[in-house]
């Protein structure tokens, strides 16, 4: 682990397996409280006393050396991700490792740029002049806890803008996938000028060393990726002192298909959206909502799709498909699949586990209930429901179903009529055929219960600056 800008080893460690192979990968150091104690610390020091939250030069600079090393390092830690995470080779090429190095550089480069002072217009107040300007500070110690499923990609981007932003982080690695983020503390650690506290990087199986990091007086802001349900826990745990909190959480986002869609390219892009990284990825798009006419048609041609998908080791360039996490996460996918089927829908592919390692096969299931559990829940696997629908109201509506609003999706003949589709949907991201918004300039969350906040883009700075309001009287 990474704590005062020591690296620190632990007699007590815990597992990583590799999810492919379902054997011991490594051991990572099994942090406990005190350790929590110890960073957060370190960081409070480093934010009061460091300088790093006033010197913008030596953000921008420490950013850029950073961006440095993991470039220089990149396929170190491709080895790594592939065999800690379980992500194919292919998606290491986006996603999992080489678009979220461009994070550190898109921030490295914005920050100086970024005006932190606004003057506002000099206004007479009771027959006296007064000068008044706003400035954004950094907003302190910062508690950030990643998921398992792209951990280079949540990591680096809250580290980055909180960086950016002048604040000092404790980055909690995920129990699942540790070896990958203590890795880039590895990095900064060795290859950077963040003076010692600044970043803080520890693992942990203890609960009560995660806890911690959302009640203690020291932190001032806590970013959360992860499920719903904890969100919910860490939003209430920081109730009571107030902490700023940034939530990205769950979705269960829908792709529809208009009546004048070509059906080959909808068929085409659902069955490899839902099997990218087998389905481990919030904003994916996990309910296919199609015209009530073409739903036997298109089940029928994405399923002959999944039958192409390539599902094996992630090491080879050419596996689309990888393992699920663990075994925990495989028997959950299955549970749901199975309560699927007996509540009525129908499955067309898929639902069988692949030995060895936690692999599941591509999943669809077809004349699902719109309100049933496979349709509401997140799956969090390779599982595609089938929804019909009956006009473009109606799919609105069906897309709407949903306590989540992270992302979604429309496929039309017509761009104008899927925006207007777009902006009937209540989700914090949405694709109209095909388009990618997923980009450091873009901000990305959710609407309702997928989360508070924004990432990337400016908006992801914002989320770790105060705002001061000053004012002096003009003398005459």
């Amino acid at each position: 682990m990474l704590i005062g800008g020591v690296l620190v080893e632990k007699d007590r460690t815990f597992e990583s397996v590799n999810p492919a192979t379902g054997e011991v990968l490594g051991h990572a150091p099994d942090g406990d409280v005190a350790d929590v104690e110890a960073a957060i610390a370190a960081a409070r020091k480093a934010f009061d006393e460091s300088g790093w939250a006033t010197d913008k030069a030596l953000r921008a600079r420490c950013l850029g050396q950073l961006h440095s090393a993991l470039t220089e390092h990149v396929e170190e830690l491709r080895e790594l991700t592939i065999a800690d995470v379980g992500a194919t080779r292919m998606l290491t090429h986006g996603n999992q490792l080489d678009a979220p190095i461009e994070i550190v550089r898109y921030y490295a480069d914005l920050l100086p740029e970024v005006p932190l002072t606004e003057e506002l217009d000099d206004v007479e107040i009771r027959g006296e002049m007064h000068r008044r300007w706003v400035e954004k500070e950094a907003a302190g110690v910062v508690s950030a806890i990643v998921a398992y499923n792209y951990p280079n990609q949540l990591a680096l981007a809250k580290l980055a803008p909180a960086l950016a932003a002048g604040c000092t982080v404790v980055l909690k690695a995920a129990p699942d996938t540790p070896l990958v983020t203590l890795a880039l503390g590895e990095l900064i650690a060795e290859h950077t000028d963040i003076p010692a506290g600044v970043v803080n990087v520890v693992s942990s199986s203890s609960v009560e060393a995660g806890k911690l990091m959302t009640t203690h007086p020291d932190v001032d802001v806590i970013t959360f990726t992860g499920s719903t349900p904890v969100g919910k826990q860490i939003m209430a745990a920081a109730s009571d002192s107030l902490k700023r909190v940034f939530l990205e959480l769950g979705g269960k986002s829908a792709l529809i298909v208009l009546d004048d869609a070509d059906l080959a390219t909808a068929a085409m892009f659902a069955a490899f959206t839902i099997c990218s990284h087998a389905g481990q990825g919030c904003a994916l798009t996990t309910r296919l909502v199609v015209p009530r006419a073409a739903h036997d048609q298109v089940v029928e041609m994405v399923g002959g799709m999944l039958d192409r998908v390539t599902l094996g080791d992630p090491s080879d360039m050419t596996t689309y498909m990888g393992p699920l996490i663990s075994e925990r996460q495989r028997d959950k996918v299955d549970g749901m699949v199975k309560r699927a089927v007996e509540a009525g829908a129908r499955l067309v592919r898929g639902g069988k586990r692949v030995d060895p390692g936690f692999f599941y096969t591509p999943t669809l299931l077809a004349d699902v209930d719109p309100d049933s559990e496979i349709a509401q829940e997140e799956v969090f696997g390779p599982v595609l429901a089938v929804i019909p629908h009956d006009g473009d109201d109606h799919a609105v509506e069906i897309a709407n179903n949903s306590r989540y609003g992270l992302s979604g999706g429309v496929l039309t003949a017509d761009e104008e009529r899927g925006i207007a589709i777009g902006r009937r949907i209540r989700t914090g991201t949405f694709s109209i055929n095909g388009g990618n918004y997923f980009t450091p300039d873009m901000p990305f969350g959710g609407y309702k219960e997928s989360g508070i906040g924004r990432e990337l883009g400016m908006p992801g700075l914002e989320e770790f600056l105060e705002l001061k309001a000053f004012a002096v009287k003009v003398s005459s």
